[in-house]
C-alpha cells in the first residue's frame, strides 16, 4: 500500500544525527571545492553534484549495517558512499581519476565500487541508467540462495539496496529487476530519488502522473512508500519502516522520496530549460536548512553546527590536498585484468573468493561408453558440476520442467530443486543482470539465452559484466557462464539462426568457446563452470544432435585449457582455420578435394590459439578462412590480419576467407544453404587456393 508523508514527529532513538549533519556537511562541501577549484582547474573532467539529495541517502545508509548487505547506485550516490565508510580523500582522489580509489583512473570517478569487509559493500556501478537494478535483484536472490540453498546463517537479514532517479524507472532493467524482486520475494529495496527531470526531461515524459509510487501502490507483493526526502523526520520513518519490511523477510519495498536537484544534471548543465520560478521553489526545498532546523537547537547548538560545519570542509580541503598528491596510474598496468591473473584475486565475487580450489583436472580424455551426443555430453557435465559444487545454479527461461527447448537441461531441476536449476521471466536483461548480482555473492550462475539473437536485450549487461575486472581494477569480478545456442539447424531465420561470435570477442573481459564435438564440449564447459571469467559458451545448434559431433563422454576430470586449438586432420597443402559447425564441412571439402589439408579447429575464440595458426601456416604456405557469420567484421578478419601481419612472407597465396554474404540467415532450407559456406563451395576454394 502507500503512505502519505507522515507528520513532524520526534527524531527516531536510532538516528545519529549528529552524524548525519557530519556527512552532509562533508557531502556539501565536496560539492563546493569540486565547482570552485579542481573542475576549474581541470583536475576533474565530470561532476555530479547531489545537493539536494544527500541527507535522505545519508539517513539511508546509515541504517545498512549488516556486513551481507549491499547497494547499487547511480552517479548521484556518493553521499550513501560517505555514510557506508568511503574515506573523503578516495572519493576525491577517484573523481580525479588518480591511483586508487574506485578504479586507479581507469572509469569516471562518479562510476563507484566499494568492496567493503566491514559492512555493506557498494557493488560496482554502471554508466548506464538503469543498468543497476538486474543485479541488484540478482545479489537479493543469492541472499535468498545463501540462507534456504546454502543454510547460510550469515547471510539473516541481509538486503539489497538499489538506488536510481525517476527517470531511471523508465528503463527495461527497472521493470525486470520489479518483476523479479515481487515474483520472488526477494529482500530487496527499490529507493527512488525523484528530482523531477532525466536531465533536461521532465518526469511527466518518463512516467504517467509524475510518481512511480502511486502507480505502483497497488502492485503485487511491493510495498510501496512515498513522501519528501527533504523532511528530516518523515525521510528518516520512511526509511526506517521500508529497511525494517524489507529486513523482516515482508518481501520487496520501493520507497520514492521527492528532493531537489539544486545543481544541474552535471557541471556543464546550466539548467537553461527551467524557469527561475521552478529554480527558486527547488532552492525553497533545500534538505540542508531544515536538518538544521531539525536539530537546532534541540541537539546541538547554533555555535556546535558552525563548527560542524567549518571542520567538514577543512576535512574536504585536506583530502582534496592527499588526493591531488596521488599520482596518476602506471599507463604501462592499464592492460591488466581484462581477465583474472594468477595470484591476484580480486577483492570480492565469484567462486574463488569463497575458498573454492578447482578439483584436479586432464585434459586426456578417458573415453567411457558409447559415442554420446552434444546435448547429452553438456547435460552430463553440468549434472557433475551441479552435484560437486553446491554455489553453481543454472537457469533461464523454460530451462526446469521443460529441460529448455533444445532439451540440454532436461531432468536437472527434478534433481537437484527449483532452488538450484529454475525458470525465468521472459526478460534478458534480467537473466544476465540477476547472475552478475549472483556471482558477485559468490555462486556461480549459468544462465541459459536461449538463442543467440536473443541476447540482444542483454547486451548491456553483457559489456557491464565483461569489464568489472577491468574497470574496478580488479576489486570485483563476476565470473559465469552464459550458454548460447547459435547458429542454422534445419532452416534458418533471422531470428534463431545468428551466430554474431565476434560481438563477444569485441566485448573485454569475455572468454569464447565454440566448441564442435562433444567432448570438447564436455572440456571447454568444465574449465569455465570452474574458471575465475565470465564466459560464453556458444552451443551450435546443427551440433547438438549431429553424427558427426558424438563422441564418448571422456569423464568427469577431463578438462581443456582456453586457447588452445586442436588440428582435426594433418596435411602439408594448405591451412583451413575454423570452428563449430563448419569444422564437418571443412573436413568433408578436403575429401572431396583430395587435398592434404591441416584443418584447425580453434575451439575458443577469446583467446584464440594465434601461434597454432601461424605455426601450421608456416609450413603449409596458405591459408584458408571459413565461417558461418557474416563477412564483413567477421572474426575471420582478425584471423587474416594476423596472418598477413606476422607471416605475410611464408604465404605462397592470398589470405582468403568463406563465410555467409552480409545478410542474415534465410527461413528456407534451400536459400540457407545456398548463403552458408557448402561443402562445394568450400572444396573449390581449397582446390583453388593450393593451385594459385
Amino acid at each position: 500500500m502507500s503512505a502519505k508523508p507522515k507528520p513532524a514527529a520526534k527524531p527516531q532513538a536510532q538516528t545519529d544525527w549528529k552524524r548525519v549533519a557530519v556527512l552532509v556537511q562533508c557531502s556539501r562541501a565536496m560539492d563546493a571545492i569540486e565547482e570552485r577549484e579542481l573542475v576549474p582547474g581541470k583536475k576533474i573532467f565530470y561532476q555530479f553534484s547531489a545537493r539536494g539529495h544527500d541527507m535522505a541517502q545519508v539517513l539511508l545508509g546509515l541504517h545498512l549495517t549488516h556486513p551481507k548487505d549491499a547497494i547499487c547506485g547511480y552517479y548521484r550516490s556518493r553521499p550513501i558512499l560517505l555514510s557506508l565508510g568511503v574515506a573523503l580523500e578516495d572519493a576525491l582522489g577517484s573523481a580525479m581519476g588518480r591511483a586508487g580509489g574506485y578504479s586507479d583512473g581507469r572509469d569516471i570517478g562518479v562510476v563507484f565500487n566499494y568492496p567493503n569487509a566491514s559492512g555493506a559493500s557498494a557493488l560496482p556501478m554502471c554508466g548506464g541508467v538503469g543498468a543497476q537494478y538486474t543485479p541488484t535483484a540478482g545479489y537479493a536472490q543469492a541472499i535468498e540462495y545463501h540462507r534456504g540453498v546454502l543454510g547460510d546463517r550469515a547471510y539473516d537479514g541481509a538486503i539489497g539496496v538499489v538506488l536510481g532517479g525517476e527517470a531511471s524507472v523508465a528503463t527495461n532493467g527497472f521493470w525486470s529487476a520489479l518483476t523479479m524482486a515481487t515474483t520472488l520475494k526477494l529482500p530487496m529495496l527499490f529507493y527512488v530519488e525523484d528530482n523531477g527531470y532525466g536531465i533536461s526531461t521532465p518526469g511527466w515524459l518518463q512516467t504517467p502522473g509524475c510518481n512511480i509510487a502511486a502507480n505502483l501502490a497497488s502492485f503485487a507483493g511491493l510495498k510501496v512508500l512515498d513522501g519528501d526526502g527533504t523532511d528530516p523526520a518523515v525521510a528518516s520513518a520512511l526509511i526506517a519502516d521500508a529497511v525494517t519490511h524489507v529486513r523482516g523477510r515482508g518481501g520487496p519495498a520501493l520507497l520514492r522520496l521527492s528532493v531537489p536537484r539544486l545543481q544541474g544534471h552535471s557541471f556543464q548543465d546550466t539548467q537553461a530549460y527551467k524557469s527561475k520560478d521552478v529554480l527558486d521553489a527547488e532552492w525553497a526545498r533545500d534538505p540542508l536548512p531544515k536538518l538544521k532546523a531539525h536539530i537546532v537547537p534541540s541537539m546541538l547548538s547554533d555555535k556546535e553546527w558552525d563548527a560542524l560545519e567549518a571542520e567538514a570542509r577543512e576535512r574536504v580541503k585536506r583530502a582534496a590536498q592527499i588526493a591531488d598528491q596521488r599520482p596518476v596510474s602506471d599507463p604501462e598496468q592499464v592492460t591488466r585484468f581484462v581477465f583474472s591473473e594468477h595470484g591476484a584475486l580480486q577483492e570480492e565475487g565469484g567462486l574463488w573468493n569463497t575458498g573454492y580450489a578447482p578439483p584436479v583436472a586432464h585434459a586426456e580424455p578417458k573415453p567411457e561408453g558409447a559415442r554420446i551426443n552434444m546435448i547429452t555430453a553438456i547435460r552430463r557435465t553440468l549434472d557433475h558440476e551441479l552435484a560437486v559444487n553446491p554455489r553453481v545454479l543454472v537457469f533461464g527461461e523454460d530451462v526446469g520442467p521443460k529441460g529448455g527447448v533444445h532439451g540440454v537441461t532436461l531432468g536437472l531441476q527434478e534433481k537437484y530443486g527449483a532452488g538450484r536449476v529454475f525458470d525465468t521471466s521472459l526478460s534478458e536483461e534480467g537473466i544476465i543482470g540477476r547472475a552478475v548480482g549472483m556471482a558477485i555473492a559468490g555462486l556461480m550462475p549459468v544462465p541459459e539465452i536461449q538463442f543467440r539473437k536473443y541476447a540482444d536485450p542483454a547486451t548491456e549487461q553483457i559489456n557491464d559484466c565483461g569489464t568489472m575486472r577491468w574497470r574496478t581494477a580488479n576489486r570485483f569480478a563476476a565470473p559465469m557462464v552464459v550458454r548460447m545456442p547459435i547458429g542454422f539447424f534445419k532452416c534458418g531465420d533471422p531470428w534463431h539462426s545468428q551466430t554474431n561470435e565476434v560481438q563477444f570477442v569485441h566485448s573485454p573481459g569475455w572468454r569464447v568457446a565454440a566448441p564442435s564435438n562433444a567432448e570438447d564440449a564436455v572440456g571447454l564447459l568444465r574449465t569455465a563452470l570452474r574458471g575465475n571469467d565470465p564466459v560464453m559458451f556458444l552451443e551450435h545448434r546443427n551440433m547438438l544432435d549431429a553424427a558427426s559431433a558424438r563422441r564418448p563422454y571422456p569423464g568427469d576430470d577431463f578438462a581443456l585449457p582456453f586457447g588452445v586449438a586442436k588440428r582435426v586432420r594433418e596435411g602439408g597443402d594448405i591451412t583451413i582455420v575454423t570452428w563449430g559447425a563448419m569444422v564437418e564441412r571443412c573436413e568433408a571439402a578436403a575429401d572431396q578435394a583430395a587435398i592434404s589439408a591441416d584443418i584447425i579447429d580453434l575451439r575458443t575464440l577469446a583467446p584464440w590459439d594465434s601461434e597454432a595458426v601461424l605455426a601450421s601456416v608456416r609450413r603449409t604456405h596458405r591459408c584458408f578462412i571459413v565461417h558461418e557469420d557474416i563477412g564483413t567484421g567477421g572474426f575471420g578478419a582478425e584471423i587474416a590480419a594476423v596472418v598477413a601481419d606476422r607471416a605475410f612472407l611464408d604465404l605462397d597465396a592470398p589470405v582468403v576467407r568463406l563465410t555467409m554474404p552480409d545478410i542474415p540467415s534465410p527461413h528456407h532450407p534451400e536459400l540457407m544453404e545456398w548463403a552458408l559456406p557448402s561443402v562445394e563451395r568450400i572444396a573449390a576454394k581449397i582446390e583453388e587456393l593450393v593451385r594459385f
